[in-house]
């Protein structure tokens, strides 16, 4: 079964605990919307609204990375599972995928050699944000498909600003 959440969230109402904000920002007291891009201008930047696909089995982590994202200007949809990621990838195109890589039943590692191989996900940009942080996690990341290998906690704009890269 599917379960997937279309974001379209105030950020007031939604911010988490600071228990979860600690997965983001070494402090979190320190975070501030100030720091993210409005939607109006990530809107002007790409002339449209852009998608993107969270992947944690952490419901409190897609919900903040879901936040985060809404408020940057992207439609978001969250998947708590590799297998519904690999649906929800085939339902609809994402600009971005930004997963976790320890989720039960199947490894994000295994979600990005999947997704590589769905039509239209050759070269979408893919993020792992994990708390992996062994010598070969990022190497590992890189080869089964993510373009880039974030350790928790994570820093919002930075991680904005690299997706922007891709």
């Amino acid at each position: 079964m599917l379960q997937v959440h279309y974001s379209s969230c105030v950020v007031t109402s939604l911010l988490p605990s600071s228990r979860v904000l600690s997965q983001f920002l070494p402090q979190a007291t320190e975070w501030s919307s100030q720091h993210l891009p409005t939607s109006e201008t990530s809107k002007r930047k790409f002339g449209h609204r852009r998608n993107a696909l969270v992947v944690d089995d952490v419901a409190d982590i897609t919900e903040m990375l879901s936040v985060m994202l809404t408020f940057a200007g992207y439609a978001v949809v969250t998947a708590s599972s590799a297998l519904a990621a690999l649906e929800a990838a085939r339902q609809h195109h994402f600009d971005v995928v930004i997963s976790d890589i320890g989720m039960p039943e199947m490894s994000g590692y295994q979600l990005a050699e999947a997704l590589r191989l769905v039509p239209g996900y050759e070269s979408v940009p893919m993020v792992a944000v994990t708390g992996y942080s062994m010598f070969d996690d990022r190497e590992r990341s890189l080869k089964a498909g993510f373009n880039a290998h974030l350790t928790k906690p994570i820093d919002p704009q930075a991680l904005l600003e690299l997706i922007e890269k891709l």
